[in-house]
């Protein structure tokens, strides 16, 4: 008769006691015992390995943008200083801000104070994207346009009308740039069998950043209908570049004459 002899094992553990019972030979089954035992420290290390890279891989992640729409800045003029303050949007300071991607305006500097500034030289849009990053190196990323308002602006101050025998009407002017215009207006009224004739005409120094300049025009016109033509041109003369800008009064009519 063969001697059982009592083992305690951990619950979970492969069972001596149970190949005991079975008829196993002690020796040999506490042998197929400590063998298998031994496999359980080796997969336990290999499941915390397998845990340790996955949490390391998505610490690892780049960031990502906060938002896929893209903020709009405050909008630069040309040949102006352009000053803009990035602000933390968390409180684990202090930040520093770089651009990860897309291109600046040639002219502009983001500082790692998250300070962009600069002068505009090139009219145009930029698209980009920043990093705020915190001191644990923590990222958010932000996308961002920046465009330049319209350097020669015109619009209707009094539209363009009949009154009696004459059009008449006026635009306003702004040129919005850090530089002085050479400018000309030319008022053309047009009639239905292409005759042009002008109705107003200046040519001026349109200083920088001015602001809503009123020019006037009108005159005496023969019967017909006419379409008004607003052309103003401005000439900067140390970049030498040209802005247009046209206003067009639809077709109103002249019923009699001088």
């Amino acid at each position: 008769m063969k001697t059982i002899r009592e083992v305690s094992v951990t619950t979970g553990a492969p069972s001596l006691s149970r190949s005991l019972r079975q008829g196993g030979d002690f020796d040999s089954s506490v042998k197929s015992y400590n063998s298998r035992m031994c496999q359980i420290p080796s997969l336990v290390l290999i499941g915390l390995i397998v845990l340790t890279s996955s949490t390391f891989a998505q610490q690892s992640q780049p960031a990502k943008p906060t938002s896929n729409v893209p903020i709009a800045l405050p909008k630069a003029s040309l040949w102006n200083r352009y000053s803009f303050q990035f602000q933390a949007t968390g409180d684990h300071g202090p930040y520093r801000w770089r651009v990860v991607n897309g291109v600046l305006p040639r002219g502009v500097n983001l500082r790692e104070d998250g300070e962009l500034s600069g002068e505009i030289v090139d009219q145009g849009q930029s698209n980009f994207t920043i990093a705020e990053i915190d001191r644990g190196g923590k990222q958010k990323q932000q996308n961002c346009v920046l465009a330049t308002e319209t350097a020669l602006a015109t619009l209707w101050s009094k539209h363009a009308e009949v009154n009696g025998q004459r059009i008449d009407g006026s635009i306003k002017v702004s040129n919005n740039t850090g530089r002085d215009f050479d400018l000309t207006f030319v008022v053309l009224a047009v009639n239905d069998i292409g005759r042009a004739t002008a109705i107003g005409y200046q040519h001026l120094p349109l200083k920088q950043n001015t602001k809503d300049l009123e020019l006037p025009f009108g005159d005496t016109l023969s019967s017909g209908n006419y379409v008004v033509h607003v052309d103003v041109v401005g000439e900067e003369p140390q970049s030498n570049m040209i802005f247009r800008s046209r206003l067009v009064a639809g077709k109103m009519g002249i019923s009699t004459g001088p």
